[in-house]
């Protein structure tokens, strides 16, 4: 169901320009990751999966999303998994970080560099790389963020980073390694948010 909702937006999307993607050999081959992407709307969350295609994507996403049973059923047929965001505690992480366990991709969205409201997200997307020991990619989206504005006129860029890798900050305690981490994002983010705007 994820490659086959994933190829024909894929489609859908080429009809107004598709989706540029830089920096695609970033992400790691050889071992699951987290994906850390800038979030504006719910159009950078389909550009993401349809932009690193054949890479499969499992999304966090509000429980509450999850009470209509169709509605659930669906996301759970695209790789969505429900997270309580009111209430965040440790069953929160565990179905992530068995999945980066497992080698899958998951996907968190903080909010970008450019709003105050991203730091815990950005905290939590390293706490779960660190938990299960997998690469954190930053990555930004720069275009339409809503349904009214997907069909008008502009550019859908996304560019992906360099991964950050456990190993560089291991000689940190565990405290200041969580920060430094969140930091590195931070900055590797803002640094592709600004590449974007020059292209």
């Amino acid at each position: 169901m994820y490659k086959f909702c994933a190829n024909a937006l894929k489609v859908i999307l080429s009809l107004r320009g598709g989706v540029k993607v830089y920096n695609k050999e970033n992400l790691p081959a050889d071992s699951g990751f987290v994906i850390a992407c800038t979030h504006s709307g719910w159009v950078d969350v389909i550009t993401l999966g349809v932009g690193i295609l054949p890479y499969q994507i499992h999304y966090m996403a509000k429980k509450e999303l999850f009470q209509n049973k169709w509605i659930g059923s669906f996301l759970k047929k695209i790789h969505a998994f429900p997270v309580d965001r009111e209430n965040p505690g440790p069953s929160s992480i565990k179905t992530p970080i068995k999945l980066l366990k497992e080698g899958e991709i998951v996907g968190i969205f903080p909010s970008g560099t450019r709003t105050s409201e991203d730091v815990p997200l950005k905290r939590g997307a390293v706490t779960i790389a660190q938990m299960g020991k997998a690469p954190l990619v930053p990555a930004a989206y720069q275009g339409p963020s809503s349904g009214k504005e997907l069909f008008k006129k502009g550019k859908m860029k996304l560019i992906i980073g360099e991964p950050l890798h456990q190993a560089d900050f291991a000689h940190l305690p565990s405290k200041e390694r969580l920060a430094a981490m969140t930091e590195a994002l931070n900055q590797r983010i803002k640094e592709l948010e600004n590449k974007l705007d020059q292209l």
